[in-house]
């Protein structure tokens, strides 16, 4: 089996579905998709034609993932959670030759009803909190919340707040993992060993 697809969903022909991926009730995937290995599409997703899904990403209900969204490996999307992908819509006025591309990184969460504008990067396993609007780039590791969206912490890859400054230089080992993580210059890494 390359995949388990619900009877009530509709995959368009030329979609690429990876290995032990699920794709559940009424969702729709066009057929130029290119979803990875091992990804979860909960009740009612839409996946636009010019979408890439990496592996392992999982995508609440009620998300549509359109044209010109990439999500790389690993990517929380949870319920009820907004892409866009014109900056500027009208009913009347045609713009499909405006869309802006959106990049998620790996790791990354976009928590349940968050709105993320077209155009930003989300840097590796950011946390944009629960009903955030997204309209600028989002550090790696990067906890941000509210409207407009802003940095208040920085998130363990595990997925806990860490004991550092938002601004400044600092570093600290997760409690969970052992990872130790260096924020210098406004830039938090994880350290090997």
């Amino acid at each position: 089996m390359a995949h388990y697809q619900h009877p009530s969903a509709i995959v368009d022909d030329g979609a690429q579905i990876g290995e032990g991926s699920r794709v559940w009730h009424f969702v729709h995937v066009c057929g130029g998709a290119r979803i990875g290995a091992g990804v979860s599409l909960g009740q009612n997703v839409f996946v636009g034609n010019r979408v890439l899904i990496g592996d392992r990403c999982k995508i609440q209900n009620n998300v549509s993932v359109y044209d010109n969204v990439t999500l790389e490996e690993g990517v929380f999307c949870g319920p009820s959670m907004v892409f866009t992908n014109v900056v500027n819509p009208r009913g009347l006025i045609e713009r499909k030759d405006q869309y802006r591309d959106t990049l998620v990184k790996r790791g990354a969460t976009l928590g349940a009803n968050c709105t993320i504008v077209c155009g930003v990067t989300i840097g590796e396993f950011a946390f944009v909190g629960a009903g955030a609007v997204v309209n600028r780039d989002v550090s790696a590791y990067a906890l941000v919340v509210g409207v407009p969206a802003r940095q208040v912490a920085w998130m363990s890859e595990f997925g806990e707040r860490l004991d550092l400054p938002v601004q400044g230089d600092g570093e600290t080992v997760c409690p969970h993992t052992g990872a130790r993580y260096v924020l210098a210059g406004g830039v938090l890494t994880r350290q090997e060993g």
